[in-house]
């Protein structure tokens, strides 16, 4: 399910990367879903690159990003769910692999593989962690995604009833919503891990993710998100999750106040650096802040 909304600029590319791995009708749907789009023609792109073999479907009103993943999955059909941004792609093998570790396995709730970053031209810029060197279930995973984000949208498949029994995305959230639908899923179901990259999340300067830093929601979204998370952790840990979480958040706004410096956004930095200190201030936060100038200058010398 490939949601889509305002942009054609790389859903070519992305529905190629599901084409060239196709097993057929029968076996899976291919369906581009317009979040009632104002500009560009998703629907002629996807009738020139997809035919008769990906299906469109415009909805009437716009839904916005989580509305329109929960409209993904409600006129998904099959018994696994991928929902694929318009600006992401899998790798050769994404289908393949994925199918054979679950065929079998009523017990698995989702499974992902591990993924990377990449720029507009497909540049690698960052690869996730290794959760495990071997494919597998992950044990105590609550604990690795109560504290971060560790899975993108496009490297996740998620059981059909899995999304029945736990409902959809939660509307409240923004940019954070996957990472909350993960952790649930994480605390109530088994989940695969696939440690081959076959996924790449796609940061450019109209994503989702460039918006909310630019506007500072990042952080009060990552905030909300935490406290839904909260409710999903072991008791006995809930504190030392939660405190590393906030940790986490502040240190990646001092981060991106770094890349808005470095790009003469000083005002964008100032907000992110004011917002990571509201966070949580630790001796990490304090050292990364310290950091900062030396960090700043050092990315506006590149660009000169």
């Amino acid at each position: 399910m490939i949601p889509t909304y305002n942009r054609t600029t790389y859903l070519e590319r992305t529905l190629a990367s599901v084409l060239t791995q196709d097993p057929g009708a029968k076996e899976m749907q291919i369906e581009v879903m317009d979040d009632a789009s104002t500009v560009d023609d998703p629907e002629a792109l996807v009738r020139r690159v997809g035919g008769d073999r990906v299906s469109f479907f415009r909805q009437p009103r716009n839904l916005g990003l989580v509305g329109s993943w929960n409209g993904c999955i409600e006129r998904s059909v099959g018994e696994w769910v991928h929902v694929l941004h318009s600006d992401d792609v899998v790798f050769p093998g994404f289908y393949a692999t994925l199918k054979s570790a679950l065929e079998g396995r009523d017990d698995i709730g989702a499974a992902f593989c591990r993924w990377l970053i990449m720029d507009e031209n497909e540049g690698r810029l960052w690869s996730s962690d290794l959760e495990r060197p071997t494919p597998g279930i992950l044990n105590d995973f609550m604990d690795r995604i109560g504290v971060s984000q560790r899975i993108s949208t496009p490297s996740m498949v998620v059981r059909r009833s899995v999304y029945e029994n736990l409902g959809g995305f939660r509307r409240e959230l923004s940019s954070t919503a996957d990472w909350e639908m993960w952790a649930r899923i994480a605390a109530h179901y088994p989940i695969w891990y696939e440690p081959q990259i076959l996924a790449a999340w796609r940061v450019h300067s109209q994503s989702q993710t460039e918006v909310a830093v630019k506007s500072v929601e990042n952080v009060a979204d990552g905030l909300r998100c935490l406290a839904a998370i909260r409710t999903l952790l072991p008791t006995e840990r809930v504190e030392i999750i939660s405190r590393k979480a906030r940790e986490l958040i502040s240190l990646s706004a001092i981060n991106n106040a770094s890349e808005a410096g470095g790009e003469g956004e000083f005002v964008v930095a100032i907000r992110q650096v004011r917002e990571a200190l509201k966070c949580c201030i630790s001796l990490r936060v304090i050292k990364s802040l310290v950091l900062l100038p030396f960090r700043i200058s050092k990315l506006m010398h590149r660009k000169t």
